[in-house]
């Protein structure tokens, strides 16, 4: 039996927003912005391989941007900033 690769978009769409929410929470609502606006459009459309493939790129760009600006160091400029 062939896999179908609709079976996984619910998955990864659900994923993606969570993605999203922990973006929002950190405060980057600009960025949580782009990837629900995104993850709409890819869902929204066909259902198939494609769309299997960019949800996951989606996910994997988002994860892979967001850990290293969260494991890079303050800069001077962030430390000296007055609120």
């Amino acid at each position: 039996m062939e896999h179908n690769p609709a079976e996984d978009l619910p998955t990864l769409y659900r994923a993606v927003l969570d993605r999203v929410g922990e973006l929002e929470a950190s405060g980057d609502r600009v960025m949580a912005r782009r990837v629900r606006a995104k993850a709409i459009r890819i869902y929204s459309r066909a259902w198939d391989e494609r769309s299997r493939r960019r949800l996951q790129n989606l996910l994997r760009r988002t994860t892979t941007e967001t850990a290293g600006l969260r494991s890079a160091p303050p800069t001077a400029g962030e430390l000296s900033t007055s609120i």
